[in-house]
């Protein structure tokens, strides 16, 4: 069954994890609805890519709005596609949620049990990872390009979770919209090292489909990655979406050669209202 549930052509929210904890924002913008020009039409969240500031700003306060959790309490990482995972408070807020240079340097991932903060990362083709421990809270989410992929972000995430005393088989994770198999053809670099950690596997997720090119379904290696990290397949989920055949919806780096928006992950549990 399909995870996500599409909002106004905005956003995307995770229906089961948001519609069982109502104090829960998890899920996945889209490019609609701002007001980026100049190839990042419309809603261009990334910080980094050379739009216009003033349009990105103006786009990330229009997503705040919508998805009632104010920029000041985003946190936005740097993104370069290394494993490292930030664990974070709420001192932390409005770090990287405003100026690209204040985000958490060398950072693809981050881990938080505080309400009040959301973790967001950006994406144009790349895998969102998403984490939820029910009893404690934990969430998490990274950011899994082929690099962090293969270098085994989603087992630090898992190492994470451990290391917090979290039973593996209580966390539940979502694998989000990113390019599918048919759009991503990589070479022989690329599959050396995607053998190298699915030695024991007996179906790839690639094939071969002409000399030094092969399809490789990254949501799928990113599930058995965290499947062999021990994480139940019974409580991963995975979308069809494709951020490069959805034009209508996405980014894609690669449709788009090089010179595109990008979407928002996010997750974050709102906190208590005083009654």
């Amino acid at each position: 069954m399909e995870p996500f549930t599409l909002k106004n052509d905005e956003y995307f929210l995770i229906k089961e994890w948001t519609n069982r904890f109502p104090a829960i924002t998890a899920g996945f913008t889209t490019k609609n609805g701002g007001c980026s020009q100049n190839g990042f039409e419309a809603l261009n969240l990334g910080l980094h890519v050379n739009d216009r500031h003033e349009a990105v700003s103006q786009n990330r306060k229009h997503v705040a709005d919508l998805l009632g959790f104010s920029q000041e309490k985003w946190v936005g990482a740097e993104q370069t596609h290394q494993v490292r995972i930030q664990k974070v408070f709420r001192k932390d807020q409005g770090k990287g949620a405003f100026v690209y240079e204040d985000s958490f340097s060398g950072t693809d991932g981050f881990f938080t049990y505080d309400k009040g903060i959301l973790l967001t990362l950006c994406y144009a083709d790349c895998v969102p990872l998403y984490f939820m421990h029910e009893n404690t809270g934990a969430i998490g989410i990274a950011h899994a390009g082929w690099k962090g992929t293969v270098g085994g972000i989603g087992k630090e995430m898992a190492r994470m979770y451990i290391n917090e005393g979290i039973l593996l088989s209580e966390v539940q994770a979502v694998i989000g919209p990113s390019i599918c198999k048919n759009c991503y053809i990589v070479d022989n670099r690329v599959i050396s090292k995607v053998q190298k950690i699915l030695e024991d596997v007996e179906a790839k997720p690639y094939n071969l489909i002409k000399d030094n090119q092969y399809h490789l379904d990254l949501k799928e290696l990113n599930k058995q990655i965290l499947m062999n990290a021990g994480i139940s397949e019974d409580n991963i989920k995975l979308t069809d979406y494709c951020t490069s055949c959805q034009k209508d919806y996405f980014f894609s780096h690669r449709r788009d050669k090089g010179r595109t928006g990008r979407m928002m992950s996010f997750i974050g549990w709102k906190e208590e209202v005083q009654s």
